[in-house]
Formats: structure tokens, C-alpha cells, sequence
């Protein structure tokens, strides 16, 4: 066997075990990474006014809409409407974004079959203060991903969990703060989890609103 031959046959095993331990690995990569899916942000001053948005880790953004440049600065009507810079209306603004760290299942939470996740998201929704056109977008979104599956583990975060991950700076400070980040997880079969005690929100004054959802690694 000539040197080159021998030398060939290294370099080929090398690449084989490479490839072998990212194959490997490859899955705990997957896990170790968290979505966060349409989180999207309703805004209701009591009268029109000029309202300044801006968040801790812009750096985790994977889409905005509008762009966020730093921050977002709208006009913002009490019905919802929001203009920006450029005369642009909108009824929301929009993000997702990508986090690099583990969202296991938790002690307390939800097992819902996947053909009841109407009744449940409508029941927990009015709940946790959203109104019935807010809710019902929640649903429209999420109604596709729940309810193809036999089984979903879900659970509402706290407001600190949600902070902890991205963290509003509203101006001026609302009256009312609203966020909703789901947690979810299929199931193929139900497991025990102490069912979540959510708290009854009541809106008044300037409201911000804010809903979105995360998957369970």
C-alpha cells in the first residue's frame, strides 16, 4: 500500500467520525433551541399618542414586522390602529425569535386532548384578558398545531418567565400589561401534571397586549 493511499484512508475515517459525532449530537443541538412563534402586540391608549417600544435582546429577533430599528415608534389610536414613520397602518406589531436554551416540560400545566383545544383556549384566553377578536386570532394561529395531536401539554408562563426572556420598555408605561407566551408540547398519551392556577386579568386605561407561543424541548 502506497504512503498516499495510507494517508487517504486517514483522512477518510477522520471525516467518517465527524460526521458520526455531529449525527450523534445532532439532536440535542435541535433541543437546545426555542422558538418563540408570533408574538404579536395590541396597543390601546385611551386617547391618540405617540407610543415608544423597545425590548433587551433585539439581538434574538428573527423577523419583525414592522422592521425594528432599535425600537418601534407608532401613533397609537384607541381602537388599535397603529402608523408608523411613514404613514404605514397596522393593527399589531409582529416578532419571533430563536433562544438558545432548555424549556422542559414544568410540574404544573395543562394535558388537553388536541380535539378540545377550542373550548380550552377559549376559557383560559378570557381568563388571561384577552378580548374576543384577540382570542380568536390566538385561535385561528394556534387551532392547526393543537389539534392535529392526540395529546398537548400547555402552560402559560409567568410574567417574570416572560421578562426574563424579553423584556418590554413601553413609553408611556401602560395602565395595563398583558402577556401571553403558551407553552406547548404533543403528547401521544397523557401524563400527570398539577393542573396551572391562572390569575383573572381585568383591563383598564392605556392597554398593552401582547400573545405568542414557544414549543417544550
Amino acid at each position: 500500500m502506497s504512503n498516499r493511499t495510507l494517508i487517504m484512508g486517514i483522512i477518510i475515517n477522520c471525516i467518517l467520525i465527524v460526521i458520526a459525532y455531529f449525527w450523534a449530537i445532532w439532536p440535542d443541538i435541535q433541543c437546545s433551541i426555542n422558538s418563540e412563534w408570533k408574538p404579536i402586540i395590541y396597543l390601546y391608549p385611551e386617547k391618540e399618542q405617540e407610543v415608544t417600544i423597545k425590548v433587551n435582546h433585539p439581538e434574538n429577533f428573527t423577523v419583525t414586522y414592522p422592521k425594528y430599528a432599535k425600537e418601534w415608534k407608532v401613533i397609537a389610536k384607541p381602537d388599535g390602529t397603529l402608523i408608523d414613520q411613514s404613514g404605514r397602518n397596522y393593527y399589531s406589531l409582529y416578532w419571533e425569535s430563536e433562544q438558545n436554551k432548555k424549556n422542559p416540560i414544568k410540574e404544573d400545566g395543562f394535558v388537553i386532548k388536541g380535539e378540545d383545544t377550542t373550548k380550552f383556549l377559549e376559557e383560559k384566553l378570557m381568563i388571561l384578558g384577552l378580548n374576543e377578536k384577540e382570542a380568536q386570532e390566538f385561535i385561528i394561529y394556534w387551532l392547526p398545531i393543537l389539534e392535529k395531536n392526540k395529546y398537548n401539554y400547555i402552560r402559560f408562563q409567568t410574567m417574570d418567565e416572560i421578562n426574563s426572556n424579553m423584556k418590554l420598555s413601553i413609553n408611556p408605561k401602560p395602565d395595563t400589561l398583558i402577556r401571553i407566551r403558551m407553552e406547548y408540547k404533543p403528547l401521544t398519551k397523557k401524563i400527570k401534571v398539577k393542573e396551572q392556577k391562572l390569575k383573572e386579568t381585568q383591563r383598564h386605561g392605556f392597554t398593552v397586549v401582547e400573545w405568542g407561543g414557544t414549543n417544550i424541548n
